[in-house]
Parts: C-alpha cells; sequence; structure tokens
C-alpha cells in the first residue's frame, strides 16, 4: 500500500471547470450529466431551459469528443428513450484533487516512516515508472532520436510540456515547460532526483543525461542536456 502513491503523480494536468455552473452551453450540458446522472436530450433541455435541439448538437459534439455516450432504453410504451451519460473521459474536466492527496499522503508517510519512508516511495516509484517506459519506447537498435522522441512524448502525455531541442554544439536538450508534480516535489525533493535517474535508465548506458535547469530552483523549466555516440547526434531539426 506504501508505494501505490506513486501512481497519484500521473493525472495531475486535467483541466478543471472554473465554477460550480458553468457558462457555456456544453460545459452546461456536462454539469446536467455529472450532477444529475443519465438523461434524455429533453431532460436536460428542461433543465437548461434549452430547446431540445440545441441539446443535441451538443450531445453530438460531445460524443464527436468521447466526454458523451449514450445507451437506448427500452420502455413499456413508444420507442426507446436514449439515455445520455458522462465517459470516464469526462470526468477530467470537472476538479481534481489529486495534487493536494499526493501532499497529504506524503507527508504522511514522512512522518510515520521518516526520511527513509520517502527515500524507499521515491526508489519504488521511479523502478514503476522504468519499468512503464521500457515497455513504450522503440526496439534495442533504435536511434537516440528514436528513443527521445518516444520519451519527449510519452512526457508531453503526462502533463510536462516536453519538447526536444538541438543545440549548436550538437548536444540536445529534453525541455519540461511545466512540472506535473510541482507541490510534491516541493514537499519530497528526492522525485527530481528520480526523474533525472529514470531518464538515464530508459535511454540506455550509451546516453549521459544531465539536468541544466530545474523549476524548484528557480528555472523556467526543468531541461536535461543529452549527448550520446557522435553518429546518434542527427537529430531532426522538426522534432
Amino acid at each position: 500500500m506504501l508505494f501505490k502513491i506513486a501512481k497519484l503523480g500521473r493525472r495531475m494536468y486535467a483541466a478543471a471547470m472554473t465554477s460550480d455552473v458553468p457558462s457555456s452551453g456544453r460545459e452546461r450540458v456536462l454539469h446536467v450529466l455529472k450532477t444529475k446522472g443519465p438523461q434524455t436530450s429533453a431532460q436536460i433541455a428542461r433543465r437548461l431551459g434549452v430547446t431540445t435541439m440545441a441539446v443535441r448538437q451538443h450531445l453530438a459534439v460531445l460524443e464527436g469528443q468521447k466526454l458523451a455516450d449514450f445507451t437506448d432504453e427500452r420502455r413499456k410504451v413508444g420507442r426507446p428513450a436514449r439515455l445520455w451519460r458522462l465517459t470516464p473521459k469526462a470526468y477530467d474536466r470537472f476538479p481534481d484533487c489529486h495534487a493536494e492527496l499526493a501532499v497529504g499522503m506524503l507527508q504522511a508517510i514522512q512522518r510515520a516512516f521518516g526520511e527513509e519512508g520517502l527515500e524507499r516511495l521515491t526508489e519504488e516509484r521511479t523502478r514503476q515508472q522504468a519499468e512503464a517506459y521500457r515497455a513504450l519506447m522503440p526496439g534495442p537498435n533504435a536511434s537516440l532520436e528514436e528513443r527521445l522522441a518516444t520519451l519527449a512524448r510519452i512526457r508531453r502525455e503526462e502533463g510536462y510540456m516536453a519538447e526536444l531541442r538541438r543545440n549548436h554544439d550538437g548536444t540536445i536538450e529534453l525541455v519540461q515547460n511545466h512540472c506535473s508534480i510541482a507541490q510534491a516535489a516541493r514537499l519530497c525533493p528526492k522525485l527530481c532526483g528520480g526523474e533525472l535517474s529514470l531518464f538515464r535508465t530508459v535511454l540506455g548506458d550509451d546516453v549521459s543525461v544531465e539536468r541544466t535547469e530545474h523549476i524548484l530552483s528557480g528555472g523556467r523549466c526543468c531541461s536535461y542536456c543529452i549527448t550520446g555516440q557522435p553518429n546518434e547526434l542527427a537529430l531532426d531539426a522538426t522534432s
């Protein structure tokens, strides 16, 4: 149970609604489905005081975005009723307390198990991340360019706004413009050390990775300078 906290940092970049009663039409439809459960388009229209056609247009967009889907429910009389509901993807549109929960759990672990407990936690989190990343990385014969492109994509998907840059000296920078776990990392800086260790592990022994900028140290971003074999540094400028 101790190390399950490691999974909490992966969904911290979800967009959240900014008010209890959103103003845009589609967000209002989402709000009704969230607070009232499955509804027909006519029921939603009555609750919002708009036409059924307007609601259907919003639902069509939400379905296309995979935020809502429907089932046709048989009724004793007449045609089946089409009931709309939220998809799991839509849950990320609502306020999420993962960051606060993660920080609270880290504080509890620190109090209960001390710095040794936090160190074990970060080591296990790094191990789990490395295992998950390796399953997504290209094969052993992949070029450094391919490995870096995959790593940057994974980090973008986790909310780090990662990008690759090639320097004039031929080195490559992995730049993370956002820290998805900033609140937790401020409490447990070892998470940042785990990140560096993670990159070194998944990129391979033939690659050198050094941190050159650090958000928690006052930097604008977290940046890593990456060097490899000379023939591995031909990163396409468009990457």
